[in-house]
């Protein structure tokens, strides 16, 4: 598996296995909130082929308040 692959499934696995620590019961959602988006933004780019060619995923709707 290339480096970059490895690295974006290792981060796609922590969100969610955050996640799933988010939903217990007595989980400390002060720590989710101070290290999720922490975990999201050292995402690399996705590995090629995931993703069908031509796709943009800025491309979609326009959702209330992005005018």
């Amino acid at each position: 598996m290339c480096n970059d692959c490895e690295d974006f499934h290792r981060t796609v696995l922590m969100l969610g296995s955050l996640a799933l620590y988010a939903d217990q019961y007595g989980a400390d959602h002060a720590f989710v909130d101070a290290i999720a988006p922490s975990i999201a933004a050292s995402l690399p780019e996705p590995p090629p082929g995931l993703f069908p060619p031509g796709f943009d995923p800025a491309d979609g709707p326009e959702y209330p308040g992005e005018w």
